[in-house]
């Protein structure tokens, strides 16, 4: 359903004349051990509380795919707060933070790189 979703928005970015970078994420394989398996987890960020689970997943090694679109329209102020610390997270474990449209967040840990077409 979210795959969906993703494809949706890469479809339509991709239609839009002025949308010019294209987005990857680009994963190092030396900087992981051959057994260690990669997780992608799909969170929902409700308020401030939940930034707290989310470093931890992220400080673990996880790539987060946040959802912010319900804390987005109930308090921006909260949102701007929260994001601001993951924000610091990223920053202090040498990781990486891109947002997609104004509903979700893809937040990286070390090991892996979002390409922005630069």
């Amino acid at each position: 359903m979210i795959l969906n979703k993703i494809k949706k928005i890469m479809k339509q970015n991709s239609k839009n004349k002025n949308y010019i970078e294209k987005n990857y994420l680009e994963i190092v394989e030396d900087s992981l051990k051959s057994n260690q398996n990669i997780e992608l987890k799909i969170e929902k960020l409700k308020d401030y509380n939940d930034v707290e689970r989310v470093q931890k997943e992220l400080r673990e090694g996880s790539i987060i795919f946040l959802n912010i679109k319900e804390l987005r329209v109930r308090d921006i102020s909260e949102l701007k707060k929260s994001v601001d610390k993951l924000r610091k997270t990223c920053t202090a474990i040498d990781g990486d933070i891109v947002g997609i449209e104004n509903e979700y967040l893809i937040i990286t840990p070390s090991f892996a790189e979002i390409y922005r077409g630069k």
